[in-house]
C-alpha cells in the first residue's frame, strides 16, 4: 500500500474570526453534498514545500466536513526523485529533457505505484508531475481524476512536454494556478484556474507575539537589534539564493550591519536541493552575518513563522514560479516584500500591495534599501498585502473553489 500522511485535527470553526461566518457557512454548504465522498490527495513527499504545506491543512479539514479525505505519498528512491526533478524543471523551461534511461525509471515507478494504489476512492487529485501517469497503470474505474498543477508550464520542454501528454487523456479535469499556466495543446477539456492559498492558523502563520518571535530568532544567532533581510524557500536555483546573496551584499555596503538569513527546506522529492545548499554554503562560509537554515538543522514552522515576522524585508527572487505561498504567508504578518516578478507572486503584490515586484540582482538591492531606509512605508505596503491576502488567498476561499469542482465532477452539486 502506498503510506498515508497523518495530519491531525482541524476544525473549520475556528476560521470564522478570520473570514467570518458568511464565508465559513459557503464551504459548510459545499461539502453538505460530497458528506461520505471518498477523496484521495496524491503526492510524492509529506514535506517541504507548498503542496505539502496545503494538504496538512486541508485534508483535515475535509474530514471535519464530513469527507472521507485521505492524503497517500508515492513511493521512489534517490533515481526516481532525481528524475521527477529534471521533469520539474524541464516542464518550467529548463532546456534538458529527459533521456530513454530517465523515461523507463519514471514508468517503472509510475506502474509499481499504480499497483500499491489499493483502496477504492470517488475522486483522486495527483499533484504535479511525479504521479501524473498512475491512472494509466492503475486503470480509472470508477474514479473521477484531477491532475492539479502547481508549477509554471507555459513553456515546457517540448520532448518531455511530448512524453508527458499521452497521460493526461486519463484525467477529468486539470487545475492550475493560473490561465498563463496552461501548456500548448492541452488535452483535458475541462481546465479550472484555482491559485494556492495559506492556512492563517496554522503553526507558520498563526499570531506569534515579538517577544516570543525574539527569542526564536535570538536562539537561532540571529541579532534581532539589527536589520534582517530573509529568503524563505527550497534550496532550488528557480528560487535564485545567489541572487538574493548578491543583493544583500550591495545592500550591506549602503547599510552595514545588515543580516541576510537564506531559510530552506529540504524536501524527500528534491535531491537537487543538496547541490544548491551546498553551493550557498560553500558561497557563504566567511560572512558570518549569512545565516543559512534548514528544516534538517532546527527550523520548523514556528521558525519560519518568526522569522518572517521580524525581517526587516522578506527576498523572494524567483525566476520561475508556480505561486510563491511564502508571500502571501509573509504578507499576512505585514511585513513587506520584494519578489521577482514571476509566476502567481504578482497575483498576490497587484497594484502595489505588499512591496516591490523586480526583475534584476541591482533592482533587488535598491527596492531593499528603499524598504530599509522608509519603514512607514514598508508598513503601509504590507498592510495593503494584508488585506489582499485575507480577501484572496485564504484556504477557505480554496476549499470552496475545490469543493464546487468536486461536486461537479461527482454530480453531487
Amino acid at each position: 500500500m502506498l503510506d498515508s500522511v497523518y495530519v491531525g485535527r482541524q476544525e473549520i470553526e475556528a476560521y470564522v474570526p478570520i473570514t467570518g461566518e458568511e464565508a465559513i457557512e459557503e464551504v459548510r454548504k459545499l461539502a453538505a453534498a460530497l458528506r461520505g465522498s471518498r477523496i484521495l490527495h496524491l503526492n510524492a513527499t509529506p514535506y517541504g514545500g507548498g503542496v505539502a504545506e496545503i494538504l496538512r491543512s486541508e485534508v483535515p479539514l475535509l474530514r471535519d466536513l464530513g469527507i472521507s479525505a485521505d492524503w497517500k505519498t508515492i513511493t521512489g528512491d534517490k533515481e526516481f526523485f532525481g528524475v521527477t526533478k529534471a521533469m520539474h524543471n524541464a516542464l518550467q523551461g529548463a532546456e534538458r529533457g529527459l533521456t530513454e534511461h530517465e523515461k523507463e525509471i519514471y514508468l517503472t515507478y509510475s506502474t509499481r505505484n499504480a499497483r500499491l494504489l489499493e483502496e477504492e476512492y470517488d475522486l483522486i487529485v495527483a499533484h504535479d508531475p511525479q504521479p501524473l501517469a498512475i491512472p494509466r497503470f492503475h486503470g480509472r474505474g470508477e474514479t473521477r481524476w484531477i491532475w492539479r498543477c502547481h508549477i509554471d508550464t507555459s513553456e515546457p520542454h517540448p520532448g518531455l512536454w511530448e512524453f508527458l501528454r499521452p497521460f493526461l487523456d486519463d484525467y477529468d479535469a486539470a487545475v492550475f494556478t493560473m490561465p498563463g499556466f496552461v501548456p500548448p495543446r492541452f488535452p483535458v477539456e475541462r481546465t479550472e484556474i484555482i491559485p494556492p492559498a495559506i492556512d492563517p492558523q496554522s503553526p507558520k502563520n498563526f499570531e506569534l507575539g515579538t517577544a516570543t518571535a525574539s527569542r526564536v530568532l535570538r536562539w537561532m544567532g540571529v541579532d534581532t537589534e539589527r536589520p534582517l533581510l530573509t529568503q524563505v524557500s527550497r534550496f532550488d536555483p528557480w528560487k535564485d539564493p545567489l541572487g538574493v546573496i548578491a543583493a544583500y551584499r550591495l545592500v550591506r555596503e549602503e547599510v552595514p550591519g545588515t543580516q541576510l538569513a537564506l531559510v530552506g527546506s529540504m524536501a524527500l522529492d528534491d535531491p537537487e536541493g543538496w547541490e544548491v545548499y551546498r553551493r550557498i554554503r560553500d558561497e557563504t562560509a566567511k560572512e558570518p552575518d549569512i545565516h543559512l537554515f534548514t528544516n534538517l538543522t532546527g527550523v520548523s514552522n514556528v521558525e519560519v513563522n518568526a522569522f518572517q515576522r521580524l525581517s526587516d524585508v522578506v527576498i523572494q527572487k524567483s525566476i520561475r514560479e508556480g505561486f510563491g505561498l511564502v508571500v502571501s504567508e509573509t504578507l499576512w504578518k505585514r511585513t513587506p516584500v520584494v519578489a521577482g516578478r514571476a509566476g502567481g507572486i504578482p497575483l498576490q503584490m497587484e497594484g502595489g500591495a505588499g512591496g516591490f515586484l523586480i526583475e534584476s540582482v541591482e533592482e533587488c538591492a535598491q527596492r531593499a534599501l528603499e524598504l530599509l531606509r522608509d519603514p512607514d512605508r514598508g508598513r503601509e505596503l504590507a498592510s495593503r498585502g494584508h488585506d489582499l491576502v485575507r480577501e484572496r488567498f485564504l484556504i477557505t476561499r480554496l476549499l470552496k473553489d475545490e469543493l464546487a469542482l468536486y461536486a461537479s465532477l461527482l454530480d453531487a452539486a
